[in-house]
């Protein structure tokens, strides 16, 4: 999900269906199973999310992330093979595959705040395409649509009027829903976060209104640190 685009409303596409979500957390892969706050100064992390990039250097001001190409098991044997100290991964992805046994640690939600739609999956459709859509509906889980679809508006909303990496998360519990949101600026120094909860129904409006709340808290401001990253 966190790799799909925001469709816009002219789009042949849709997401037709979201299934439950797994876990959304941050993990750390290294060297020796050592925690983030054990890694030796200098450390290289693997990493080519400039959102976790931002979060490494507001926690760990000491360490060099450094990007990182390959799928998962890649990632890890460049760590197994000496080319970096650690990586950071989604969890979900070691789930999926079988090997959470490689992590070293959970990163904490408040240290390393997840890419909008970390966790979930999106089951992408023709719009056009109703006989698939309508068989796609078993497997949708709508408090994950309800979390997604508040997470992407906050996306749609910041990226829209600034260039910046965006963490979020929205959890949906009965008729609630919990959204946080933070961004950083380049050397992870600045961070804004804005928090709402309300009623499900109203995921998307909440998120709304959070962007609108971060831009006005200057997310403009921060925007300008990460100009260099996208020339």
């Amino acid at each position: 999900m966190k790799d799909i685009h925001v469709f816009d409303e002219n789009s042949q596409l849709l997401i037709a269906s979201v299934p439950e979500r797994g876990s959304a957390v941050d993990v750390l892969v290294s060297r020796e199973d050592r925690v983030l706050k054990d890694l030796k100064k200098g450390s290289r992390i693997g990493t080519s999310s400039l959102l976790r990039v931002a979060q490494l250097r507001r926690a760990r001001p000491d360490l060099n992330p450094e990007p990182i190409r390959g799928n998962v098991e890649t990632r890890i044997q460049k760590v197994d093979n000496g080319e970096f100290d650690a990586v950071v991964l989604a969890e979900a992805g070691l789930a999926r595959l079988g090997i959470t046994g490689r992590i070293s640690e959970q990163l904490s939600l408040e240290d390393f705040m997840p890419a909008p739609g970390q966790g979930a999956l999106a089951v992408v459709a023709r719009r056009d395409n109703l006989k698939v859509i309508d068989i796609l509906r078993s497997i949708e889980h709508p408090p994950t649509r309800a979390e997604i679809e508040a997470e992407r508006e906050l996306v749609r909303i910041l990226e829209g009027g600034c260039k910046v990496p965006v963490g979020a998360l929205a959890r949906a519990h009965g008729d609630q829903i919990k959204i946080a949101c933070s961004i950083f600026s380049i050397d992870g120094k600045e961070k804004l976060l804005a928090e709402r909860s309300g009623r499900v129904q109203e995921g998307v409006v909440l998120a709304r209104e959070m962007g609108g709340e971060l831009i006005q808290r200057g997310a403009k401001k921060i925007e300008e640190t990460w100009r260099t990253v996208y020339v």
